[in-house]
């Protein structure tokens, strides 16, 4: 039993990861229909500000040895500042563009973004420690628990409640929501294109930061494809989701998590090589029965 239980905070610690990271394609996908994999880079962004650049296997850290009151605003600030780049210079000139263009120059800009950061910081991972009196465990019943997936778990919720409330009970987040629903209706009605759009992007980098300081303190790494490799998942929680609805990219995301993490648990040691396998299959299965994901858009099912 407390196998079971230590297996499922696990699951909803990582699941966590994914929701926050499907929730900052979701928001985007919803109002602007792009698929941001650049959001990757973002949260790769948010790692690496953490640290002066050097070629040393363990990094020497700037923002990072400063206090979380002071260390999580900064980061934000410089992650929201390149998300609110990334549209000022690239996705702002592609308003009225194909869907599929702006998917192709969110890969286009990630990449880019990839190898700047291999240009300054080299492509060799490095180690930083931060936080690490999370990774304390606590004992509750027998069951030991990483400090660390407690606070995982506990951002991760709180910052749902903050992004739901603003949604629905403030003037700009209603704004978002009618765009999301009828992009050209909201803008006759008054609703102004790229403030709105502007503001969905540095929610984004916000939600990115979150990613990023979390993952570094739960792996104490940070490479340069740390964010490309997170966002694979996320994309396939937003997908399983429901594209679109920000509570299906909650939903996949913390479905996807324990997916995985229960495959890696009590798959025969022989096959958990294949986890990855046995998940994707699982989820080409559901997508085989519910295309539209678990929550459908009927705003996006009414434009196709």
């Amino acid at each position: 039993m407390s196998y079971f239980i230590q297996t499922l905070f696990d699951a909803l610690s990582l699941g966590s990861l994914y929701a926050l990271s499907a929730l900052g394609i979701g928001l985007l996908f919803g109002i602007l229909r792009l698929i941001n994999f650049a959001h990757g880079e973002f949260i790769t962004i948010g790692a690496y500000s953490l640290i002066v650049p050097s070629s040393a296997v363990t990094a020497t850290t700037f923002l990072g040895a400063f206090p979380a009151w002071v260390l999580v605003p900064a980061v934000c600030l410089i992650v929201v500042g390149f998300a609110l780049l990334s549209d000022r210079l690239v996705f702002r000139h592609l308003r009225k563009a194909h869907p599929a263009s702006l998917m192709v120059a969110s890969f286009a800009l990630g990449y880019v973004i990839q190898n700047v950061i291999l240009m300054i910081y080299t492509g060799r991972a490095k180690s930083v420690g931060l936080w690490p009196f999370l990774t304390q465990i606590i004992e509750v019943n027998g069951i030991r628990l990483p400090a660390l997936q407690l606070v995982v778990i506990s951002a991760t919720a709180v910052l749902l409640v903050l992004l739901t409330l603003f949604l629905h009970r403030t003037p700009y987040g209603i704004q978002m929501r009618a765009a999301s629903e009828d992009f050209t209706m909201a803008r006759y009605l008054g609703v102004r294109a790229d403030f709105v759009i502007g503001l969905a992007f540095a929610i984004s980098g916000i939600l990115a930061c979150a990613v990023s300081l979390l993952l570094v303190a739960q792996t104490g790494v940070i490479s340069p494809t740390m964010g490309a490799s997170l966002i694979t998942y996320a994309f396939i929680a937003t997908v399983i989701g429901g594209m679109g609805s920000l509570t299906g990219a909650v939903l996949g995301g913390i479905a996807v998590g324990m997916a995985s993490s229960f495959l890696q648990a009590y798959l025969p040691i022989d096959l958990r090589a294949f986890r990855d396998a046995f998940l994707f299959g699982m989820l080409a299965l559901f997508l085989a029965f519910r295309p539209g994901g678990i929550i459908r858009v009927s705003a996006l099912e009414e434009r196709v």
